[in-house]
């Protein structure tokens, strides 16, 4: 025989028991969402600061002197490559104090990677933050950098979404290229803490703009599908 509820003060009631499976139940579809389409964002944001770095291009590369400096960054990549990590860093280091703008700027991106690939997840947060609020950095490099630091705090467990949806919300509403990435992350956000109907209008929103990249209408439409929109 099942023994009765108690509803006395301090003990479970039938509303308690079913708030905890409803928050189980979220965080879990939370999870499932972000270990299947969290990948696919950064996969996005990395290209997006090739596109940045390389194609927009910064003249003074050209110089005599960013031309070493290119040498000194492709060799610290290869040795990150080669999970030389700790000489890579020390490569980039001197590269983010010494270098000009755009390989320092580089390099801190990849300082962050390195804290992060060694666990030090809020260290790489603080280096992404720093880079979004560095007034000297290109607009496209501070949101990519905005767009890490959200994803690399999102994996916490007590990650503070209310936070995390304030710093991605200028974003959203911008017309960046960040746009519909920082829509995409609000979403997952505001689906761990139980707004579906918000985690629907920003995917909707994405799946419906003509102007993003196939794939990435794609996987909203699939998200959708997952969330009932």
């Amino acid at each position: 025989m099942v023994a009765p509820l108690e509803t006395a003060a301090g003990a479970w009631c039938v509303g308690d028991i079913f708030r905890e499976v409803e928050e189980e139940l979220r965080q879990e579809r939370f999870e499932k969402l972000w270990q299947r389409y969290g990948k696919l964002v950064i996969g996005a944001a990395v290209a997006v600061i090739l596109v940045v770095a390389g194609i927009k291009g910064w003249d003074h590369y050209r110089t005599s002197q960013r031309a070493a400096e290119s040498v000194e960054f492709s060799t610290a990549v290869g040795l990150m490559s080669e999970g030389k990590n700790q000489d890579a860093a020390a490569l980039f280091a001197a590269l983010a104090d010494n270098g000009g703008d755009g390989y320092a700027t580089l390099a801190r991106f990849n300082q962050a990677t390195l804290r992060a690939r060694s666990g030090d997840i809020a260290g790489a947060v603080a280096v992404y933050d720093a880079i979004a609020r560095d007034g000297g950095t290109p607009e496209g490099l501070r949101g990519a950098a905005t767009i890490h630091a959200a994803m690399h705090a999102m994996d916490a467990p007590d990650a503070d979404a209310a936070a995390l949806t304030a710093k991605l919300q200028p974003l959203v509403e911008g017309g960046g290229p960040w746009r519909h990435s920082a829509a995409e992350l609000s979403a997952l956000l505001a689906l761990r803490t139980g707004d579906d109907a918000r985690a629907r209008t920003l995917i909707q929103k994405v799946a419906d703009d003509i102007a993003a990249p196939a794939r990435m209408r794609a996987r909203a439409t699939e998200i959708l599908a997952v969330i009932g929109g």
